[in-house]
């Protein structure tokens, strides 16, 4: 069973915005920049809107159902396409799915069983 690990934090803006400006003086310096992937949220209630139960069931039918396509993800979910691309493309955004690139069509794809969570204390 694959499991996929993403690092989800929450950091104010003000310190979000401080690390960029840190990033960037260190990069200019020549300095190494360390690489730090990660989804970064406000707070737990604003990632909570995000992962939405919706979101949650996407991943679901694109795991099980394996659309072809988001048009047909639609379909299966029984949404409008409109709003499910906007769905999959945050979900993408996150690390969460990965879209596959056709000759005609764009698919959805989970390449892994579960997602592990965890909150520092």
């Amino acid at each position: 069973m694959r499991v996929k690990k993403i690092k989800i934090g929450f950091k104010d803006l003000k310190s979000a915005l401080n690390d960029f400006v840190k990033t960037g003086e260190a990069f200019e310096r020549g300095l190494k920049v360390k690489k730090e992937a990660g989804t970064y949220f406000t707070s737990f209630e604003v990632f909570r809107k995000a992962l939405t139960p919706r979101r949650i069931e996407l991943l679901h039918i694109i795991k099980i159902k394996r659309p072809s396509s988001i048009n047909e993800l639609a379909c299966v979910a029984g949404l409008d396409i409109k709003n499910i691309a906007g769905d999959v493309r945050y979900l993408e955004s996150i690390g969460l799915i990965e879209i596959k690139e056709g000759s005609r069509k764009a698919s959805p794809v989970i390449n892994y069983d579960r997602i592990a969570f965890e909150i520092a204390v």
